[in-house]
This record gives C-alpha cells, structure tokens and sequence, in this order.
C-alpha cells in the first residue's frame, strides 16, 4: 500500500498514541491500571479508533507479560491497527518479543498521524 494509499483510507479516522506504560501523570502502579481499563474500555465500545501507536515504552505494552495482551488482541480482532515503533521495539530489545500489532516505523507513524481526523494521546 503506498503512502497515499493509507493516507486516504485514514483520512477522518481517529489514531491514538499511546506514549508509555500507563496513563497520567503520578502514580506508576495507578497509570497502569488506568491505561488498562482504557483499553479494556475501548474493545466495549460501539465505535473504536482506527490505529493504536505504540511508542517509547508504549511498546512494551505489546510484548509477552503485557497485562492488556488480551484487550490488544480483541482491539486487532476488530479490525483496530496496533503500530509498534521498530526503534522503540529494539531500543528495549522486544523485535522478537512482539506479541501483537505489527512492526512500523516513523514514516507510517508520521503519515497516519497526519491523515487522521483526531489524535488522541494518551
């Protein structure tokens, strides 16, 4: 698919980015819980975003352990893309450790980040 190609399928979708282990700032342990609730939250809902992205330690999220595996397979399943940064991915050393999503890099982070109609970060 070329860059135009998703940028077009994007366009008016909503991608949020996901940015660590948890969400808020304060408490790491309350973070973690709050991200996973969201995520959990999101495979209820009715309307879901178009792309998941995963950067700096928001790969590790995506990696075997993960306590939001289980919400990260049902988010694919229906049809949500989970993009894991490839620099984060080796930065902490999880190439081979992927356990859901796919591989990307800034390019494609970049371009549906652009194309899509509202970012959230969490």
């Amino acid at each position: 698919m070329s860059a135009k190609d998703v940028a077009d399928a994007r366009r008016g979708g909503t991608v949020v980015i996901v940015n660590g282990e948890g969400m808020g700032r304060g408490d790491d342990a309350l973070g973690a819980k709050l991200l996973g609730n969201f995520l959990r939250t999101l495979t209820t809902l009715e309307a879901k975003p178009d792309t998941l992205v995963f950067y700096n330690a928001g790969v590790k999220l995506l990696g075997s352990g993960s306590a939001s595996l289980e919400a990260l397979r049902q988010l694919e399943d229906a049809g949500v893309d989970l993009l894991a940064c490839v620099t984060c991915l080796e930065f902490f050393g999880l190439t081979k450790d992927l356990q859901v999503g796919q591989v990307s890099n800034m390019r494609e982070i970049a371009q549906r980040t652009l194309a899509a109609a509202s970012v959230v970060t969490l």
